[in-house]
């Protein structure tokens, strides 16, 4: 079973009209979810692309680039390091106790790795985290990249003044990583300029995908894609554009290393994903054109959904099938939409 649960400032129900501002009882909140050893859950801090976008016309969505971040059999993921890694960080350390994590990068643009400096948690001398991500084609590594942004004239302190315990890996598309606890890691390349990977994280039979910044071929599907999805509970597709916007004659996003939510169902049917999730929303997507999008995508697949800052999807490895659940007071209705195994 797969649940989604959407964040106190984003109403996530679709039945939700456009202009609608729900009173505080009607406000979807946000379960408090326990980390702990029988944990499979997604959850956003992240899902903007290309650059932050704060402002009135986000707050529903969200405005802070990717950072996703996955539990799963008491280990902790964290999928990029966008301006999201800064609020997992803050909620992080509300935790006084050591903490232990693996960081996987997809590549180094800007809006994956901006958030990184203001990880707090990586200044803390007790904590340890593993750090992932691919070799550069002119190279450089990952941990090269990271100190490289923090160097003058672009940040006013270096990498080597965090204290947590930084162990940095270089890893490949076609490895499998085991990170104990029957919790494995797929890597897969991306088509992307200047490459870039997607993840797939198992773990009792189940999976989620992190595929983001990746563009689709005129003429086929992605068979690496194909197999990095296969099966899998939830997928997280870069759906920047829309097929109009990708097309456009005067504007043209062809070569700019992007997809669609078109082709991020036809990719999720091909590869029998149970859950789509829409992510790397376009800057100038603001909250009404992301509803707009969200009845158009569940027109065609209700069990897809469009990612906000906040959402958990949980994934329940004791049951068979899957289904959404957008949980609100007990005053407000639960509006579940049923989606087949």
């Amino acid at each position: 079973m797969v649940e989604v649960t959407a964040p106190l400032r984003m109403p996530y129900s679709p039945k939700l009209s456009v202009h609608h501002r729900p009173s505080k009882k009607e406000r979807i909140r946000v379960r408090i979810m326990i980390h702990s050893t029988e944990e499979f859950a997604v959850q956003f801090w992240g899902v903007r692309g290309s650059i932050a976008t704060p402002g009135l016309s986000t707050v529903r969505y969200g405005g802070n680039t990717s950072c996703v971040e996955v539990r799963a059999g008491g280990k902790r993921l964290i999928f990029d390091g966008g301006t999201g890694l800064r609020v997992l960080g803050q909620h992080l350390l509300k935790d006084k106790t050591p903490m232990e994590g693996h960081i996987f990068f997809s590549h180094s643009h800007w809006d994956h790795i901006q958030g990184f400096p203001f990880f707090r948690p990586a200044y803390v001398p007790a904590n340890s985290f593993n750090v992932y991500g691919g070799v550069a084609p002119n190279g450089a590594t990952m941990r090269q990249r990271l100190s490289d942004q923090m160097l003058h004239p672009n940040f006013p302190v270096p990498m080597q003044i965090m204290q947590a315990d930084l162990q940095f890996h270089d890893v490949h598309p076609g490895e499998i990583l085991d990170l104990g606890n029957g919790v494995t890691v797929e890597i897969a390349s991306l088509n992307h300029p200047n490459t870039a990977l997607g993840y797939r994280v198992n773990w009792k039979g189940h999976s989620a995908v992190y595929a983001t910044d990746t563009e689709h071929y005129p003429d086929r599907l992605d068979e690496n894609l194909l197999h990095l999805c296969r099966n899998a509970d939830v997928l997280v597709y870069d759906a920047c554009y829309t097929d109009e916007e990708y097309h456009d004659e005067e504007y043209s996003k062809r070569g700019w290393g992007h997809s669609t939510w078109q082709e991020a169902l036809r990719l999720a049917e091909a590869a029998h994903v149970k859950v789509p999730v829409m992510f790397h929303h376009d800057p100038d997507h603001h909250d009404e054109f992301l509803d707009k999008m969200e009845r158009q995508v569940q027109a065609l697949c209700p069990s897809a959904c469009l990612a906000r800052e906040g959402m958990i999807i949980a994934i329940d490895h004791h049951k068979q099938g899957a289904e959404f659940l957008a949980e609100s007071s007990s005053e407000s209705p639960i509006v579940k939409m049923p989606v087949s195994a």
